[in-house]
């Protein structure tokens, strides 16, 4: 009773009249503390934590920054094919400004400990005088020498008429571009005005504000269309982007130090998720979020949606140790009886498996970040900066937040029958997510507890738009892929010939095959059509689905073996981008202008 207590007078403190989360009900608040009581109760009976939360000094701050920025090169001083250079040339200058800031803090860190850094700021950037152009950078060493960009900010389309008040409507509807940076338009916070953003006050009611995305001409990607290799630059984009948002917005960009523990490398639950995978695409190739994982939730889903207070109704405390036991022993052999495995004890398995990952499921690096993102007032500033934490993610940290958040979703959808409300879903899978660990995690998730289940309630609200890449990062790993082709040159002359040969051979078949191939033509590949080739003249509408149709027509839509097949998606592949799976709705004759080397090719996602 005496911890209860202890809940509620936390609860009460987060409640204050200014808090945008004074709408929660009690029921609500009784669900967040019941979960606490039963995720203590859990670590009173388990062993003690292992990896201990440490503050780091400034230079490994710094460091540890710049190393996920893709900026290693930054630090060590050594030449490499790594993203440096090309990711620098792209940066907007408030971007490029906050890297010379924390290279600069690096190096003055480094010389109070009288260490030589590797490599000066003056290195890397000219310091540029407020009133004339960016002097020429002093770099001896012939090592990377940039001037800071000029970021020419894109031209917006403009707003539905219905979507023009600033002030917020009754339908709080929010205009939400892509195509500019973040930062860019929070730039107004440097100067100690209030940007229009900050402006529109949180209403206090139940309803999250919604979000009207401005659809851009070359479509919309999700994280899934884009190569494996882009979406590591995009992380890098986003961390430095983050940054920069947030030091616009006065939030300090706080990290854990991440301790290296001894990590089991084999079972099921306290598994780090990349150790799962590879040992799941042993199995199952491909598999991008663990299989038990999945199972669990399909368990869920098959049996629980309709539960009434599934998640919040806890399973047998012995059942759920007896089936852990089980689960380890049994999963891989496939042995282990799914039958036996009740609702609620599917949930606590499934709750079990998050709060025991070694590393959180929102990564321990960037949990501070995450919950800074709480404490900003601005609707449309929350939504991008939990926008660009998505973005930054390990690969296999999104895509299983991603799988859970589509399955709270679903459970949502069933409140009628389950009892189950979205603000009921959130506070229960807050204190699991939000997993604080070291000597002040319990004070830290009882002071966080209401803020924590607001970012749970926009994380399941908006996942479709949060796992959207945005434009802007897009266009910086396109700039970044030619600025990379245009460093790479022939080791030798064996090479050059080599290159030029097969140019050469190239440019033939390319004649042979059309020859009037002329601007604003492009030649589609369908592998696995009848017709493998097709010549388009492109206009100002075409869209990705036309060219669809048109190859479902030619090879007849109707047939048996069109039928069999699996749908076939447009994408571009090469130029200056890995492969991207092009949105139904993209406008190709805008692709084909900022992509005009690409090739374009029809085939299943899966391929």
């Amino acid at each position: 009773m005496h911890r209860k207590a202890q809940y509620q007078r936390i609860g009460s403190m987060s409640l204050s009249p200014s808090a945008p989360e004074r709408c929660v009900s009690r029921d609500s608040m009784e669900d967040y503390w019941s979960e606490m009581k039963s995720i203590e109760e859990e670590r009173q009976g388990g062993p003690e934590e292992q990896t201990e939360r440490s503050s780091m000094d400034e230079a490994e701050l710094e460091e540890a920054w710049l190393q996920e920025a893709g900026l290693s090169t930054l630090v060590t001083g050594t030449q490499s094919d790594g993203p440096a250079e090309a990711l620098l040339s792209t940066l907007t200058r408030s971007q490029a400004a906050m890297v010379k800031k924390r290279l600069d803090n690096y190096t003055q860190t480094l010389r109070k400990r009288n260490r030589q850094p590797t490599r000066h700021v003056r290195d890397v950037f000219s310091t540029p005088d407020a009133s004339s152009e960016p002097t020429p950078p002093i770099s001896p060493n012939g090592q990377i020498a940039l001037r800071l960009p000029q970021w020419n900010t894109p031209k917006v389309p403009p707003p539905c008429a219905a979507d023009t008040n600033g002030s917020g409507s009754a339908s709080e509807t929010i205009l939400l571009s892509f195509d500019v940076p973040y930062s860019e338009a929070a730039r107004a916070h440097q100067k100690g005005r209030e940007c229009q953003d900050c402006r529109r006050i949180r209403k206090d009611d139940r309803d999250s504000p919604r979000f009207q995305i401005v659809r851009p001409r070359q479509g919309m990607t999700r994280v899934r269309d884009l190569s494996s290799e882009d979406i590591k630059k995009i992380g890098y984009i986003s961390l430095i982007e983050l940054t920069t948002f947030y030091d616009f917005l006065s939030i300090e960009m706080k990290r854990n130090r991440v301790v290296r523990s001894r990590a089991r490398d084999s079972g099921i639950f306290g598994v780090p998720l990349t150790t799962l995978l590879e040992n799941d695409q042993k199995k199952s190739p491909g598999s991008r979020v663990p299989l038990v994982f999945k199972k669990l939730l399909s368990k869920l889903e098959q049996t629980g949606l309709q539960t009434e207070g599934i998640l919040r109704v806890p399973g047998s405390a012995s059942r759920v140790k007896h089936l852990r036991q089980e689960l380890e022993l049994k999963f891989y052999e496939d042995r282990f009886d799914w039958d036996q495995v009740r609702q609620n004890d599917a949930a606590g398995l499934l709750k079990m498996f998050i709060r025991e990952l070694p590393n959180p499921l929102l990564t321990q690096q960037h949990l501070p970040a995450f919950t800074a993102a709480q404490s900003i007032s601005s609707p449309k500033h929350q939504i991008q900066a939990l926008h660009l934490l998505i973005m930054l993610l390990p690969e296999a940290n999104r895509d299983t937040l991603k799988a859970l958040l589509e399955f709270l979703r679903k459970v949502v959808a069933y409140e009628e029958k389950n009892r189950m409300s979205l603000w009921n879903v959130s506070m229960i899978v807050a204190p699991n997510l939000f997993t604080f660990r070291g000597k002040n995690a319990k004070q830290e998730e009882m002071q966080g507890a209401v803020a924590a289940a607001q970012l749970v309630r926009l994380l399941i609200t908006h996942q479709d738009l949060l796992w959207t890449v945005p434009c802007f990062l897009i266009s910086h790993v396109r700039k970044m892929n030619e600025a990379a082709m245009g460093k790479k040159t022939p080791a030798s002359e064996k090479s050059k010939r080599r290159l030029l040969k097969r140019w050469s051979m190239e440019k033939d078949r390319e004649r042979s095959e059309v020859t009037d191939l002329r601007d604003g033509v492009i030649r589609v590949h369908a592998p696995l059509h009848a017709k493998v080739s097709m010549a388009i003249q492109l206009n100002a509408e075409m869209k990705a689905r036309d060219i669809t149709a048109r190859f479902d027509g030619e090879n007849g839509r109707g047939s048996r073996s069109a039928s069999r097949r699996q749908r076939q998606y447009l994408f571009e592949i090469g130029g200056n981008i890995g492969e991207r799976c092009l949105d139904p709705d993209a406008h190709l004759l805008d692709v084909y202008r900022v992509n005009p080397h690409c090739e374009w090719v029809l085939k299943s996602w899966a391929s």
